[in-house]
């Protein structure tokens, strides 16, 4: 009898210790998971601002470790896109490297790359009919800049801009170079869909330290054209190898080949004019 009652004893503590074990196991997932959507939450801080005419514009603002009086990006996309879209992969390098960055839904947008672009979603960017132009962007930009000037980002300022968002920031560059350290532009679009918003005009106003990107296989007749400009300025010009279009030149993703070469020509432009 007794033997069967420690037999029966030592079951049921083996049983017990399987359950507790078990217990802890289904328990130790969520608390992570937990910490790692806090995490997301945190890293993104969605914000509006009004665009030169009025417009209510969406961005991301992402302040790095450096706050407010470090350096800061404003991250513009190209054609079609977003900028949680484009720039994922990107924004997060940026921060990590002490660069704070905002990354702008302009209104010439959509959903290309995921996600949505919240400002051309916005009725009455539909009402105006200016979610599919380009030059009417360039409101949004402006307000983009006045932003981070009118809230305390006191350190050096870089303009960034992606194809059609590249020409624009090339004028932003131009006619607002006192309040920037700096333009980056990757593909800046120069064609006839542009109207009079096409990069080349912009070019030769711009006084501020500027890079321009692209891939080698855009270096045409009208790539040598643009390139032949930023020389005539003065202004540096980066050949990506293994690019493509726009600031997707940096995305791994994306690009076909190693992207290495061209973050170390925006890192060294980037620590240069800081």
């Amino acid at each position: 009898m007794i033997r069967i009652l420690l037999t029966s004893l030592m079951l049921a503590t083996s049983l017990t210790s399987c359950n507790n074990a078990q217990q802890n196991k289904v328990h130790s997932t969520p608390p992570a998971k937990a910490a790692t959507q806090q995490t997301i939450r945190t890293q993104t801080n969605e914000v509006n601002f009004n665009a030169t005419d009025g417009q209510i514009v969406f961005a991301d603002l992402y302040i790095s470790s450096q706050g407010k009086s470090g350096p800061l990006i404003i991250l513009f996309h190209q054609a079609g896109a977003n900028g949680r879209g484009e720039y994922q992969n990107i924004t997060t390098k940026l921060v990590a490297r002490g660069y704070s960055v905002l990354q702008v839904d302009q209104r010439s947008g959509g959903n290309h790359f995921g996600n949505q672009n919240r400002t051309a979603q916005n009725r009455t960017v539909k009402a105006r009919g200016k979610a599919t132009t380009y030059c009417p962007a360039y409101a949004d930009m402006e307000g983009a800049l006045s932003y981070v000037k009118t809230n305390g980002f006191s350190g050096a300022r870089f303009a960034w801009g992606s194809s059609y968002s590249a020409a624009l920031s090339l004028k932003l560059a131009g006619e607002h170079g006192d309040d920037l350290a700096g333009v980056l532009s990757f593909s800046p679009a120069s064609g006839s869909g542009m109207g009079a918003c096409a990069a080349n005009q912009f070019i030769p106003h711009v006084k501020i330290p500027a890079l321009g990107l692209r891939p080698r296989s855009e270096m045409n007749e009208n790539g040598q054209a643009q390139k032949a400009l930023y020389d005539i300025q003065g202004l540096s010009y980066f050949i990506s190898e293994d690019g493509v279009h726009g600031a997707s030149m940096l995305d791994p993703n994306r690009a076909k080949g190693d992207v290495a070469p061209t973050w170390k020509a925006v890192y060294a432009f980037l620590e240069a004019h800081k």
